[in-house]
Parts: structure tokens; sequence; C-alpha cells
């Protein structure tokens, strides 16, 4: 491990995963949220990349573009520090920089036959190999479970394409959006009045794959633990997704109904929804499932006699009346501040909360006092609030230790201490661009890589 891997940690003991080396091939977000998970408890995560190729997802539109994707598509500036790109926008771009914490990158290329034999050597020294590229992109590169078997027998492989590595849909490439449509997400999140186009994409299948990935790592390291084998494990990111619907999914299986868009609301809590407050797109939210919540609100609201009216006694009356309740909340909460409405109805046993923005989580007291965000010193980012670790180990703390990873800046302990490549090896490597902070413009370009002396396997492509 490297010596300074767990530098500014600030707990004295060893990490859950301190020990464990995990290659990392991951794109654009449930791929590298995974690897995420499993640095931030300790595993030393290498992050393999090239300076000589930058596909779609790796360090490309979404995740960190070169510069020849920035002449050819362009990027919303708002993801970069001061909306700034500066001199390598790879390194400034949030997408990535917020699942790069606690990773180490190395480049390397891998798409050659020195290269693919480089990353071997480093699988061979590891513990897992974690990808969610498109079905058989890495099996083309030569990467595949079978191949890796070959350097270490007992290695830990996850895989994470779209559907999974078997049935019809293996070879469909998808990102999030996608995939939530086809689970059935899309058209639930919607509103009555709006057609699915409307719908936010809010990506959640990539989150749910990322930390379903991670936990399928631990079993299975958990595993060999106790059995000295390794194995393969398949992640079908669509399959992580489809277990949060379970009730409309059930729902349908038992009775055949299919459900409607819901919006803001609930299928048996009356009223439910969002209401606008005092000031420019403020909110909250609020829902009452019971006769004593709904008392509970009219105690917080005052008692107001449209209250009293006998169509609003009973939960169905509140159902079938929702509409016109909706339009009556709405004339109280608009009067007030969000928080003031959240701790009126909470004080009265009522579920409530504002709807926060960015802002209001990085000024929340609650979230401050449980030092949720962290201050991060990025070279080339400056010093912000990074949003922190989602647990909270008594035993062993976890914290953010090192800074989202610049492409390249591990080389030399990578290559030379964990590999043990010689000085004259490493400087034949520079020169021949395996090794670099910077990508190669003369290769690089929009989605694919220029062919290059010794380039003997097809682009990587992203799955999601």
């Amino acid at each position: 491990m490297s010596s300074d891997i767990n530098a500014g940690t600030k707990s004295d003991g060893r990490l859950p995963l301190t020990g464990v080396r995990v290659v990392d091939m991951t794109v654009v977000w449930s791929g590298t949220f995974a690897t995420m998970l499993l640095a931030d408890l300790g595993a030393e995560v290498i992050r393999v990349e090239s300076t000589q190729f930058a596909p779609y997802g790796t360090r490309g539109v979404v995740v960190r573009p070169s510069p020849a994707l920035l002449q050819t598509r362009g990027l919303m500036t708002t993801g970069y520090p001061d909306r700034q790109a500066g001199e390598r926008p790879w390194n400034r771009i949030a997408l990535f920089n917020v699942h790069a914490r606690n990773k180490l990158s190395m480049t390397v290329g891998y798409m050659q036959p020195k290269g693919l034999d480089l990353v071997k050597r480093l699988v061979a020294k590891s513990d897992m190999f974690i990808e969610n590229n498109a079905f058989g992109t890495v099996e083309r590169l030569g990467l595949g479970y079978e191949d890796l078997k070959k350097v270490k027998s007992d290695i830990i492989m996850v895989s994470m394409p779209g559907f999974g590595s078997s049935g019809p849909y293996r070879d469909r490439v998808a990102l999030g959006r996608h995939l939530e449509c086809t689970a059935g997400h899309t058209l639930l999140r919607g509103y009555r009045d709006a057609d699915p186009t409307w719908t936010t994409e809010v990506y959640h299948c990539d989150a749910s794959a990322g930390a379903t990935a991670a936990f399928a790592a631990l079993v299975a390291l958990h595993y060999r633990n106790r059995t000295g084998k390794g194995q393969f494990i398949d992640v079908a990111q669509v399959e992580t997704i489809i277990p949060q619907l379970g009730e409309f999914i059930m729902d349908y299986t038992m009775n055949g109904r299919v459900q409607q868009t819901l919006g803001n609301r609930h299928t048996t809590a009356a009223p439910c929804g969002v209401y606008p407050c005092r000031g420019e797109d403020r909110w909250v939210a609020v829902t009452v499932f019971t006769d004593e919540e709904w008392q509970g609100m009219c105690r917080a609201m005052g008692n107001p006699s449209w209250t009293a009216a006998e169509r609003f006694s009973s939960c169905s009356g509140r159902w079938d009346n929702q509409d016109e309740i909706d339009v009556l909340i709405a004339e109280w909460t608009k009067e007030r501040e969000d928080f003031d409405v959240m701790r009126l109805l909470q004080a009265e046993g009522v579920v409530a909360g504002p709807v926060m923005d960015e802002r209001d989580c990085y000024g929340d007291p609650h979230l401050q006092e449980r030092e949720f965000f962290e201050q991060v010193n990025h070279a080339e980012c400056g010093t912000h609030l990074y949003p922190g670790m989602s647990w909270k180990l008594s035993g062993t703390p976890c914290h953010i230790r090192k800074p989202p990873c610049r492409l390249g800046e591990d080389n030399e302990y990578v290559y030379k201490s964990v590999l043990g490549v010689s000085d004259q090896e490493y400087a034949e490597l520079e020169k021949e661009g395996h090794i670099g902070m910077d990508y190669d413009p003369s290769i690089t370009v929009y989605g694919r890589a220029k062919a290059s002396p010794g380039t003997t396997h097809e682009p990587i492509q992203n799955g999601g």
C-alpha cells in the first residue's frame, strides 16, 4: 500500500479495508460510485486511465473532458470551480471529482500490448477488478474474467453492464436515464398533467447500482477470506432499481393493475404534496396518513373554519377532495417560511420538511453539527467543502484522506512501488506515452482513439 495513502486521516486506527487493492476501470457514475465507497473504507483504489485515449465517460463528455472533446462538443461551465475550465479541465469537472476522492490514478496505453501487460501485472498484485462498461468491452480488450484468472487465480471481478452479462438485452448500451425508463421509474415519477418528457432525470439507478456493486464486492471478499476462492460478480444495473418499486410490481402481479403517475401524491395518504412558501421557489412537503395527524395539522394551521367541513373528516373524504385541500393548504403555507411550516407541523406529529436545494444543504445546521461536509484542498480546484461519508463507524472512522485524483498523479508510486518498474523502464514508458498527466491531443478525438502503433483493441465503450 502507498506510504501516503492515509496521509491526513483523522483516525489513528486501521480502516476497515486497509490492505485491499482494487483496480478501477469504471466510467461515469455507477462504477465510480462503487469504487468510491470501497476507497472511503480504506481500500487502495487505483484508477487505470490513458493519456492516449479519452473514451466517452471515463474522462469524456460527462466526466473528465479532454481538450479535443471540449473543442468538439463543449460543456456547461457550471461543472467547474468558478465556472472556469482551467488548463486541465479533466481534473476540474465536478461529476468526476465528487467520486474520485481517496483514489489513485495511473495512466497506461491499455489498448497496446505492452500497456495491456502492465494492467495484468497490476491485477496480479490486486484483490479486485471493477468495471461498468458495455457488455463485452473488457473482454475485447483482453481483460475479461477468464483472462484475469490466468494472472490472479483468486481475483474478484465486478462487472456492471446496464442489463447484465446474459439475456437478450445484454448487448444494449444504456445510461442511467435509459435504465430508469426500462425499470418503470420514469413514468411513476412524473406528473399527471405532463408527459414523460417533463420528468426530471435523477439517475438514481447509478447510485443504486454503485452501492449494490460495492456490497457484492465485500461479500465476495468475505467469501474469499473463508475459502481462498475469487469469483465473478455480474451486476445488472437495471435490476438494482426494480425492487425499489416493489409495491407497484406486486400490485400488478396480484391485481393486474398498472399504476399511473402520482406526481407528489401518495397511494393512501391525503393530503400529500409539496406546497409553496414565502420567498422565491421555496416549498414544503407535507404528508398526512391518519385522522390524528389531520387533526394535528388543523391545530398547526389554527383550526381554520374550512377544516371542519364534513368531506374532510375522514381519510377517504380527504383523498377524494385532494385538489380542493391542496389549494386551501397552499393559502396557509405561502404566508410562512418553509422551515417555520416544518416546525409547526412536526410539533403536532405531522410529517413535513422543506424542499431543500444545494445552498440549504451546505447551510443546514443538522449536517454541520454531524460534520457531514469535509474541507478538501485540491491542487487544481482549490479548497472547497465536499460531501462526506454516509456512515459513522465508531471504531474505524472514515474521512476524505486524499483529494480527488488528478490524471496520472500517482504514476510513480504505482509503477515503481507496486509494479516494481525500474527508473530506466519508467523513463521509456514516459517516452512511449504510457505515463503522463496530460492527454495527447494528436491521439485523443471525440469518442474514439486514432490508430496508433501497436493498437490491437477496439476503444472501450461506456456502459452507463
